[in-house]
């Protein structure tokens, strides 16, 4: 049986949850990820056995327009705090997987701006899509290039060219090798290309046993992306929508409906975990948008008693608000907190303590082989 099999995640945004600078200068070193140290126990005390933490790579804002592959983000702190933290991680018994942001880098990772010094000239210019030196754009860089979602900010990487497939599959051997971690959450699955994420199967296949690609899926089939030669397990968009839902509503056959699809449709390939959640990073916080407060409780035992991979995001377990701004921005639900502050919250707060307990009967029933899948 495979590590995730038996996993209840805990899932930190550390650029948020530190209180990082909202840009980066690459020349401020922070202590910030050796803050996080005692989150580790925390996440324990919870019942969490495996942690997703990301992005955690060196870029320009908020973490996904990655401007170096090999290097902690500046804001965070060094290689050495990373090597350190996943160790002390593996130490308590806590399996560690990162954020891979492989569809699309920063302007000022080292390949683009090659192509802005050197233009047709570059031997990069093959590695972004589309590049148009007839056009322009808001950055009057005297070219254009396709991008993810509308933002020029976020330069998409040409998936199938195989100098790309190969830098990116030295990234992950990088990151075994250097801090020895256990999988990896692809950023934008959805639209990564097929023939590149079995590139990253082989890789995974190659560099550690049980090593776990889990990929951001939004919309879709899901078994199009689960089988031996793509991806282990994606995220459970379908029946995050139906737990909030189905309670504000009052319709558990929604969720009924949902579970039953997932579970027994036509294509699910045997024995595939999804990957469950109420919130995370880019939805608003769970208990904003619950109109009764009190199903916290109940949607929370659903969503550790459901087939399926469990997940905590950081601060959700308090109860804490989060809705997303006016303008579309993340900040309120990304918060910086101080884990001081919420220190007795398994014998204070009604909602971490049924967290807990869920945690522990879900580490009791995986323990003997019988937890639900």
């Amino acid at each position: 049986m495979a590590w995730y099999d038996e996993a209840v995640f805990y899932h930190i945004y550390p650029l948020g949850l530190t209180g990082a600078p909202k840009t980066n200068d690459y020349k401020t070193v922070g202590d910030r990820l050796n803050e996080i140290l005692p989150w580790i126990d925390h996440m324990k005390e919870i019942g969490c056995n495996a942690l997703y933490i990301g992005p955690l790579f060196e870029s320009g804002t908020h973490g996904y327009d990655t401007t170096d592959y090999k290097k902690l983000d500046t804001r965070l702190g060094t290689n050495e705090d990373l090597k350190n933290f996943v160790k002390t991680c593996h130490d308590k018994g806590v399996h560690v997987i990162f954020d891979g942001v492989f569809n699309h880098v920063g302007r000022d990772f080292f390949a683009f701006q090659d192509l802005k010094k050197n233009r047709e000239q570059s031997c990069y210019k093959d590695w972004f899509c589309n590049v148009n030196f007839w056009g322009n754009n808001e950055y009057n860089d005297g070219f254009s290039y396709d991008n993810w979602g509308g933002y020029n900010l976020l330069v998409k990487l040409n998936q199938r060219n195989p100098e790309v497939q190969k830098y990116i599959c030295d990234v992950i051997r990088f990151w075994v090798s250097e801090f020895d971690v256990d999988g990896l959450r692809l950023d934008a699955a959805d639209v990564l290309d097929f023939d590149f994420m079995a590139a990253l199967r082989r890789t995974a296949n190659e560099v550690k046993p049980d090593f776990w690609l889990m990929g951001e899926v939004i919309h879709g089939d899901y078994p199009r992306w689960i089988d031996e030669t793509h991806l282990h397990s994606v995220t459970n968009y379908q029946l995050h929508k139906a737990l909030y839902s189905g309670c504000n509503s009052h319709n558990f056959f929604e969720i009924a409906h949902t579970v039953r699809r997932l579970v027994s449709g036509d294509g699910r390939p045997e024995g595939c975990r999804l990957y469950n959640f109420v919130d995370n990073h880019d939805v608003e916080r769970i208990y904003t948008k619950l109109e009764n407060k009190q199903h916290m409780i109940p949607v929370h035992a659903l969503l550790f008693t459901l087939p399926g991979i469990p997940s905590i995001y950081y601060g959700s377990e308090f109860g804490i608000e989060g809705a997303k701004m006016r303008g579309g921005s993340d900040d309120a639900i990304r918060p910086a907190l101080n884990l001081d502050d919420y220190k007795d919250a398994v014998k204070t707060n009604p909602y971490t303590a049924v967290i807990a307990a869920l945690g522990r009967m879900h580490a009791r029933e995986a323990a003997h082989g019988s937890y639900f899948r």
